[in-house]
């Protein structure tokens, strides 16, 4: 190719061309050659390279190759075919255009690192997906952890660009931004917060893709469907998505409900508000009637042994029920709800179950239910906690006992009529 610049030259030269117009013409048949080269590796790594790649994953039984194909891996490297056709003949090519080499071979090289990022960046998405589908990476935060590969990736790029764009060392180019640093600060701020805020959840292991959160600041109740840099996607249980900051996980309060999943049981906490009026002592008749109900009867019969006891030897007169120990319904109802939830087969008795008291309300004597479902699915769980309220409901009655509801029009006519 050396030898045929020369003679091209004098060929032209022979037919009239002025030396200027000469040089002009061998530059530009030079660099179309050049480009017809660049074309000519384009179209062996599209044709040949990449439907050899395609084959091979097909052949595969390994899935790894296979996200790399989805992610267009092999496709991105074929983009730089081009350039090394020009790598290769541009010494030979360009010898008799020396003037815009310099030119060709900085244009290619921006080519080069730009698409050499591109494939990185592809690299780092698969490598993603790859470790997605590993058991201890399953839950942790790597689409973090890929965007800021990607930050440095082409925060790189950049640099090498700019620097081959204005001739200069990237060491120069480096020492040149400390004085932007502050506002590099400004402009990455969420992604600077976003990355902390990520390793703080990673290490601590305070947050995982899946996990149940409630994030009350941000309206958000649901699961994690992603953690990335700067956000946090969660679907509701309607169904919608809130997106919250990464770093709103280390500077607000949220509630993760792993452990409840990961625990015995669900919690049910939940109160029944009783009227005072209700209240009394228990008399003859209604502990006769309670002790046909089976899970107390022994319980009744136990404890009114002890208060008998207690009664005849302390000489009490129980003419009057205030005097000396009695029961009173509202204790028989609490001790008959223990025994409920002891005999409930969805209720977790190796975990904490109780009923008490709270202090009295303006809606009467708060009857607090204090237990673990076995289910913890959503859906399973309420109506275990319907099922429970459901009984404690009807058979507050058998126990002389009113639950507190507000008045309603229909009460005031009642009391109207009565009047």
């Amino acid at each position: 190719m050396n030898d045929f610049g020369t003679p091209f030259y004098d060929f032209l030269i022979q037919h009239g061309f002025s030396e200027f117009w000469t040089s002009i013409i061998r530059s530009t048949v030079f660099i179309i050659i050049l480009f017809l080269f660049s074309s000519l590796f384009n179209f062996l790594g599209r044709r040949i390279f990449l439907n050899l790649i395609v084959r091979f994953t097909e052949k595969t039984k390994s899935n790894y190759d296979d996200i790399f194909l989805e992610n267009r891996v092999f496709y991105k490297i074929t983009l730089l075919f081009p350039a090394i056709g020009i790598y290769l003949f541009d010494d030979i090519i360009l010898i008799h255009a020396s003037y815009l080499r310099p030119y060709i071979i900085g244009a290619t090289n921006v080519y080069s690192i730009i698409i050499i990022a591109v494939i990185l960046s592809a690299v780092f998405k698969s490598l993603e997906d790859i470790m997605a589908q590993s058991k201890p990476f399953k839950d942790k935060p790597l689409t973090s952890y890929r965007q800021l590969l990607d930050i440095l990736n082409y925060g790189v790029a950049i640099i090498l660009v700019i620097s081959i764009l204005i001739d200069k060392s990237p060491m120069y180019l480096l020492s040149a931004m400390g004085a932007a640093t502050a506002i590099l600060l400004l402009v990455f701020r969420d992604s600077i917060l976003g990355l902390t805020a990520s390793i703080q959840l990673a290490s601590n292991d305070m947050i995982r893709v899946g996990d149940w959160v409630t994030v009350s600041s941000y309206g958000a109740d649901g699961d994690v469907m992603e953690i990335t840099l700067n956000t946090v996607k969660v679907r509701n249980f309607d169904k919608t998505i809130t997106t919250v900051p990464t770093y709103a996980f280390i500077s607000n309060s949220f509630k993760n409900w792993r452990g409840m999943e990961e625990s015995k049981g669900r919690r049910i906490k939940r109160a029944i508000h009783i009227k005072i009026d209700s209240i009394c002592f228990a008399d003859n008749d209604l502990i006769d009637r309670l002790e046909k109900v089976d899970i107390i009867q022994g319980l009744i019969q136990t404890k009114k042994e002890e208060i008998d006891r207690y009664n005849i030897e302390n000489k009490v007169n129980t003419n009057s029920l205030i005097n000396g120990r009695r029961q009173t319904n509202v204790g028989l109802f609490r001790s008959y709800l223990v025994s409920y939830l002891k005999n409930n087969p969805n209720v977790n008795t190796d975990l904490t179950y109780m009923v008490r008291q709270l202090d009295e309300t303006n809606y009467g004597l708060p009857l607090e239910i204090y237990c673990f479902s076995r289910e913890k699915d959503w859906v399973i769980y309420e109506g275990i906690m319907s099922d429970i309220f459901d009984h404690i409901y009807a058979s507050a009655p058998y126990f002389n006992l009113e639950i507190f509801q507000s008045p309603s029009g229909k009460d005031f006519r009642q009391l109207k009529r009565e009047v």
